[in-house]
């Protein structure tokens, strides 16, 4: 995903007043991890009102399921309300829509291990710490969240030594 499109999907959640954490790649780098993303991964509230809002997003986001993209699948309530993982494509790029991460860690579950960043043009975004990301990959062990774990160690040790 283009820089300024992830930027201008963030823009638009927050003008939202949605309530969700990045979690995944973006919150690594925005760590200081390295490497690159191409998708926002979230945890969001599923409050009704959140919900709500997030489906107004996904609407005017032309938001569609990503396994069946010819289908034109859209997510709906339920879908949100579920707490699965909505892999989806909008005019932004790819979005993920998680309900739950790890050992069905939700979004209030993730607040007391995210920190309030601030990522350019004010927009200040909650991001889960890099403890915590590190601790899912190595709960979910797949070949791609193993491969990342080594500079996600390395990052940690770095961000610990500056303090």
């Amino acid at each position: 995903m283009p820089q300024g499109k992830l930027l201008a999907a963030l823009k638009d959640l927050c003008g939202r007043e949605i309530r969700f954490v990045i979690v995944g790649g973006l919150a690594a780098i925005l760590h200081g991890a390295p490497g690159q993303t191409l998708d926002i991964d979230l945890v969001y509230s599923r409050d009704p009102e959140n919900i709500q809002r997030l489906l107004d997003f996904l609407d005017e986001a032309d938001a569609i399921f990503r396994i069946q993209p010819n289908r034109r699948l859209r997510p709906n309530e339920s879908h949100l309300a579920g707490g699965g993982h909505l892999n989806l494509l909008t005019r932004y790029g790819p979005v993920d829509l998680l309900g739950t991460i790890g050992n069905n860690l939700g979004y209030a579950d993730l607040l007391p291990h995210s920190n309030e960043m601030d990522i350019g043009e004010g927009l200040r975004i909650l991001v889960l710490d890099l403890e915590t990301i590190i601790a899912v990959k190595e709960q979910l062990g797949s070949a791609k969240d193993l491969a990342a774990l080594p500079a996600l160690y390395q990052t940690l040790r770095q961000m610990k030594k500056s303090g």
